[in-house]
């Protein structure tokens, strides 16, 4: 195991790790931890009762974080038509086309953070699973990335929209601002994300469906957040 920061055992001290802390106490206290040489990013992970290989139960959206996560995030859009192309261009995307951007990723280039298609390309967009799907990129109905509708898509990703989906230990894992956000900001983030998440549970999940939540910086240890009633 990697040795920790003095950093790290430092802001450790600050969290009483059996602990569950309310939202606004938990940011708080990430909030307050020695700050890093950059502006470190917020992420929240939820545990959650479910068995990911079973496909009706796995745990997989898109949701607009109310204040942004505080990040430029990097779009492309796989489209075909002059039309399609240029009105992703126009809302932000750093790169759209059709077998051109195909080519360009599958050599190798990932060099973005979001993949939005439209329907009609996703039987080539298909072909790139194995370069997408590890990477947690490819474009998928559920979490809102394959859409005629080019223009909100992009633009509601670049404005804060983020992707999750469980991984193989039924957690998920995703930004949710930067620890220079007023603590408000990040409060709201963390609440709706949870609420949104507790109300897609899906029908096959059995038992307490929410089983650990917690906060932490890039650089931080891990606050445990109690799930309010």
């Amino acid at each position: 195991m990697k040795p920790r920061s003095k950093r790290y055992i430092e802001s450790s001290k600050a969290v009483e790790e059996s602990r569950e802390y309310e939202v606004k106490e938990a940011v708080s206290i990430v909030k307050a931890f020695k700050s890093a040489k950059f502006d470190e990013t917020v992420d929240i992970v939820m545990k959650l009762g479910v068995d990911p290989k079973h496909s009706d139960q796995l745990v997989r959206g898109s949701f607009s974080l109310p204040k942004g996560i505080g990040k430029e995030v990097r779009v492309v859009v796989f489209a075909s038509g002059d039309d399609k192309i240029e009105a992703a261009r126009e809302a932000g995307a750093v790169e759209a086309g059709s077998d051109d951007l195909l080519k360009k990723v599958e050599g190798g280039w990932l060099d973005f953070d979001v993949a939005i298609s439209t329907p009609e390309m996703m039987g080539k967009v298909g072909k790139l699973g194995r370069v997408l799907g590890p990477q947690g990129k490819m474009p998928s109905p559920k979490s809102g990335t394959v859409t005629n509708d080019i223009l909100s898509a992009v633009r509601e990703f670049k404005e804060g929209k983020i992707e999750y989906r469980t991984d193989s230990g039924g957690n998920v894992h995703v930004p949710v601002g930067k620890v220079s956000f007023p603590a408000e900001d990040l409060v709201e983030n963390i609440g709706s994300f949870i609420k949104h998440i507790v109300s897609n549970r899906p029908p096959a999940a059995k038992g307490v469906f929410v089983q650990k939540i917690s906060i932490s910086s890039s650089m931080g240890p891990g606050v445990r957040v109690a799930l309010a009633a």
